[in-house]
């Protein structure tokens, strides 16, 4: 009898999208609160955040989030693998790997000024286990819609705190 083929590594579907959305806050404030991990349980839907570690943007550092509710509830967890802010052209840039149980990849986001607002670019490029290639693009764009959905939503708290 022979074995079966690796289904693990053929099994591997690549969802990659980019988001891009302008604040109206300031770009520190909108850095303090995408990378308070645990303040994403107030602006993500049906999302709960557990904080691994006293220097949440550490390297190395590692949360896990769950989105969703009852029995499709995705979890996510992830570690901090950069994590950078500059006040001399008040930029920041983070990226954090996606290490399982389901995604597995990277994800981060860019913030910088622009035109006198504040400019957030959200990318993720994961793996979903199981997902048929062909709804890829699917998968992508039900991403995307939901990050631009959420970081419009952060948008507005952050409006209601200034």
């Amino acid at each position: 009898m022979t074995e079966p083929a690796n289904v693990e590594s053929s099994s591997l579907t690549s969802v990659q999208f980019t988001v891009t959305v302008d604040f109206d806050a300031a770009p520190r404030q909108v850095w303090e609160a995408l990378v308070d991990w645990k303040g994403h349980e107030a602006w993500i839907p049906a999302t709960r955040v557990e904080v691994h570690g006293d220097v949440p943007t550490a390297p190395g550092s590692s949360f896990t989030a769950w989105t969703g509710v009852g029995p499709l509830t995705l979890e996510d967890r992830m570690q901090v693998s950069e994590a950078s802010w500059s006040s001399d052209d008040r930029t920041g840039r983070c990226v954090i790997d996606k290490v399982g149980p389901v995604l597995e990849g990277r994800a981060g986001f860019v913030v910088a000024p622009y035109e006198g607002r504040t400019r957030v670019e959200w990318f993720e490029d994961v793996t979903v286990p199981r997902l048929p290639r062909v709804l890829s693009p699917v998968a992508a764009r039900i991403g995307a819609t939901g990050f631009r959905f959420a970081m419009r939503r952060l948008n507005r708290r952050l409006a209601r705190i200034e």
